[in-house]
């Protein structure tokens, strides 16, 4: 299984971001983007919870460097909240629980909307 995914909006088929790490692992989860200077437009990383919750799936900013978009979604793809999360801020939950979160460049707020099914395809890049 490729670590990374293409991430499509399940009814338009249209590509949302075409470069996704799938991040499962406790390490992965654990770094996120902490540290990290600049993340290209076409990136992002799901994080990948074992059930919906939305105490599991809040995150932090700490020793974060830039702004980024944060996208929650449901077991089946679906987007229950997105939010514009700062650096140095302590927590940003989402309104429904949430299996999966997505962060990305800012941007990814204005090409997804609450409602929205998303999917995620393997690739090998």
């Amino acid at each position: 299984m490729s670590a990374y995914r293409i991430l499509r909006h399940r009814d338009t088929n249209a590509i949302i971001l075409p470069r996704v790490k799938w991040c499962a692992s406790t390490w992965c989860r654990f770094r996120g983007l902490m540290m990290v200077k600049d993340l290209p437009p076409t990136d992002g990383l799901l994080f990948v919870g074992g059930r919906e919750s939305r105490v599991d799936t809040t995150i932090h900013m700490l020793f974060m460097r830039l702004t980024i978009g944060v996208v929650w979604l449901d077991g089946s793809g679906q987007v229950v909240d997105k939010k514009l999360a700062k650096p140095w801020r302590l927590a940003y939950a989402p309104q429904s629980p949430a299996q999966y979160f997505l962060e990305a460049n800012t941007d990814i707020l204005d090409r997804v909307e609450i409602g929205d099914f998303l999917q995620f395809d393997e690739t090998a890049s």
